[in-house]
């Protein structure tokens, strides 16, 4: 008997599907048909038939939506309400608290997570597919509402012939770049070909009518070749007494195209364009040994291709998958695939628990992965497709990250917590370091303010913006970070090369050299720990000159009368000591060999062939330095009477010198590896360590190695350089 709701007018259609989806209620959803009445008359109370969506009235819309929820998602209850609910809360018809407080909180959810992320839209699809996918499964918190949405654009897909032609191509792009690889993802393979269909057919329209034409005109030869080649496999496995059904699954149009394209062959070429399946009714204990059993029968008419034999029941695959295939060949020639499973399997792989999509050539994501597992384990449960268990799974696979767009569309990734600042970062370097805030969703912001989900961004920059220190604490990502850090040290630089410059003048006028000794005595006379604070210090006009020029004048003068004017071979000795733990000298020292203890210095690595000199130094003997030192001049100018005249005598057979090679070049994959191989493998050089990094694509860095002499240097120097990916390399001083 009807209530009264029920006797407001409907149309014939509508009313069709309304006792439809209340049929497949009471198979599926056991007491969800009194729940399904109710929000139909809740939606027919606020609308009146006169709202539409996409062309048709929205509550017919909801209807269709719920039908496929119930009959191909095979959804439970609170799914199948929300799909007839949620146009109307997104349009705000019916408040979310209205579906609270009648269906409960459940329902509630899904509802306002479908609301929410209706009509988000993209640019550039092909290339943001995968972002948009993440940003849809970080959006919500339910398995459903991806499950709805993948529904909802099969339903459209199904009438796109009905949408203005100029929407037709883009609506079938976002559905072949976005929504059909996640259907594939989460194993729901029927679903995901009936899109690629539907996309082709806007996409490549000739190719498509061709292939559907070729497709029915064959139609007839292909189900007699069918009829003919599996009769005998028939006969003899009822014979035997195996109980089974046999088919054949016609592969679908894109799958063809795609075949076509891929193989450069014609249609006619294409030898499997179907597969025959034998499905067994096995009992669990002898699944494996029925389906060898099948097999046997199968190539004892016909004669296998032992190169295209697939066992994945002895070792299924790493997503579940199992069946028997096997590749033969009929007494006129023609290969035909035969896959031989039983009913358990073929549920699995009809259902797409198989994943297809990692096994034809994808690589799972980690995340991912565990859903499907969730999902495989949902639905091999006893009874159904989508079980309780399903309705309750969470989706909190990206929860680390959020996803925001441009102002143009474009679709950016981030981490949690990330800043306007981060964003103005993740856009450009420039961008970035002229960030002066911004706006969020129309409403202007500080570049800390923290971006969510879904957020529209837009960058407000001021050309004489300069970063300080403080924007480390406003940003978490790792390219924001190291960027600030690499523009503070552009500034310091800076500021540095401008304070030297303000120094050294007045050094100059003083006659007085601004070395290392006259920088540490200011950084102790103003108590800095750094070079640059002082040089900061001199470009603010913060530093009292006459006072330095006291104290460099006085530490100048006593530093002179400390060290002896003159240097002789009793001076030498005392200021060094007698070495003992070295087997035979390479390097003559003022024309004497194993009189001096010395060290090759630090500061420049001097390798065998090396030119260079010798440094008396008052506490640590004789340092060895390369001519080209860059302390040399130094060394010159303020202590000339400490060099001595040094070369290499011989070289020890197994020395080793350390040298510092600098490299910068594109951050390519495998160029590090590539880097390593050359030095390591092919110039047979130790590397004693590497230190990198990479920043808008290039990376550079320190190579330290040990070479025998300069020879093997130049030639490693060398043979790098011609690595493609490398912009330079070059030898450093330290």
């Amino acid at each position: 008997m009807r209530t009264e709701t029920e006797k407001i007018f409907v149309g014939r259609d509508t009313e069709r599907k309304y006792r439809s989806l209340l049929r497949a209620g009471k198979n599926v959803l056991q007491d969800g048909t009194e729940d399904i009445r109710r929000a139909f008359h809740l939606v027919l109370g606020v609308t009146q038939q006169k709202s539409v969506l996409y062309g048709q009235p929205a509550l017919d819309f909801g209807l269709d939506l719920a039908l496929i929820a119930v009959e191909e998602l095979g959804l439970r209850k609170p799914a199948v309400l929300a799909s007839m609910l949620y146009n109307f809360v997104h349009s705000g018809d019916i408040r979310i608290e209205q579906v609270h407080s009648i269906f409960g909180e459940k329902v509630a959810v899904i509802t306002g997570e479908l609301a929410n992320i209706s009509g988000i839209s993209v640019n550039d699809t092909v290339h943001q597919a995968e972002n948009f996918r993440n940003m849809l499964l970080s959006m919500v918190t339910d398995i459903n509402v991806i499950l709805i949405k993948l529904g909802e654009r099969l339903k459209l897909m199904r009438i796109l012939d009905y949408f203005p032609e100029k929407e037709r191509y883009p609506f079938a792009s976002d559905t072949f770049y976005l929504f059909a690889p996640l259907a594939h993802r989460l194993g729901l393979y029927n679903i995901k070909s009936e899109m690629e269909d539907f996309s082709l057919k806007q996409i490549q329209p000739e190719a498509y009518r061709n292939i559907t034409r070729k497709l029915a005109e064959t139609t007839a030869k292909r189900n007699r070749f069918i009829k003919e080649f599996i009769q005998p496999i028939h006969d003899e496995l009822t014979q035997q007494g195996f109980d089974f059904s046999i088919k054949a699954r016609l592969k679908s149009v894109y799958s063809i195209y795609n075949k076509m394209v891929k193989q450069r062959v014609e249609f006619e070429e294409v030898y499997d364009l179907f597969a025959i399946r034998v499905i067994l009714n096995s009992e669990p204990n002898k699944e494996k040994s029925d389906c060898w059993q099948v097999y046997s029968v199968v190539t004892d008419f016909y004669q296998p291709n032992p190169l295209r034999m697939r066992d994945w029941i002895s070792v299924p695959k790493s997503n579940g998958y199992e069946s028997l295939h096997t590749t033969v060949v009929d007494t006129e020639g023609r290969w035909v695939e035969v896959q031989i499973r039983t009913a358990r399997m073929d549920e699995i792989a009809e259902k797409g628990l198989a994943a297809h999509w990692k096994y034809k050539g994808g690589q799972a994501d980690q995340n991912m992965e565990q859903l499907l597992e969730q999902i495989r384990e949902s639905l091999d449960a006893p009874d159904s497709g989508m079980t309780e268990r399903l309705d309750n799974m969470k989706l909190n696979l990206y929860a680390k990250e959020i996803f925001v767009f441009t102002p143009k569309g474009d679709l950016r990734k981030l981490p949690v917590g990330s800043t306007v600042l981060d964003f103005a970062f993740d856009i450009h370097s420039n961008i970035g370091a002229m960030c002066v805030g911004g706006k969020v969703n129309g409403k202007n912001v500080p570049i800390r303010h923290v971006l969510q989900n879904g957020d529209k961004v837009e960058i407000t920059t001021f050309k004489n913006q300069k970063p300080s220190a403080d924007w480390l604490l406003a940003v978490v990502t790792s390219k924001a970070r190291n960027r600030i850090k690499t523009l503070l040290k552009d500034e310091e630089r800076k500021v540095s090369e401008q304070g030297r410059e303000i120094l050294s003048r007045r050094f100059k006028n003083w006659k007085l050299t601004l070395d290392d000794n006259a920088l540490k005595i200011i950084q102790k006379l103003y108590r800095v720990k750094t070079y640059t604070e002082v040089f900061a210090m001199a470009v603010d006009n913060k530093l009292d000159f006459p006072a330095i020029k006291e104290a460099v004048t006085i530490a100048d003068r006593e530093e002179k009368q400390k060290v002896p004017e003159k240097i002789d071979e009793q001076a030498v000795v005392k200021l060094t000591r007698p070495h003992k733990d070295k087997e035979r000298d390479i390097i003559s020292v003022d024309g004497k060999i194993g009189d001096l203890d010395y060290k090759l210095a630090k500061c420049c690595n001097p390798v065998y062939g090396d030119r260079i000199f010798a440094f008396v130094t008052i506490n640590e003997g004789v340092k060895i330095h390369r001519e080209n030192c860059p302390n040399a001049k130094q060394m010159a100018e303020r202590f000339g009477y400490r060099i001595l005249n040094a070369h290499w005598v011989d070289a020890e057979q197994d020395s080793l010198y350390q040298a510092d090679l600098w490299v910068t070049g594109h951050d390519e994959i495998g160029v590090v590896n590539r880097l390593t191989d050359i030095i390591s493998k092919e110039m047979n050089t130790p590397i004693r360590s590497i230190s990198l990094q990479t920043n808008g694509g290039i990376f550079e860095g320190t190579i330290s190695v040990l070479v025998k002499d300069n020879n093997c240097l130049d030639s490693l120097i060398h043979r790098m350089k011609k690595v493609k990916s490398i912009i330079n390399a070059y030898r450093t001083a330290t």
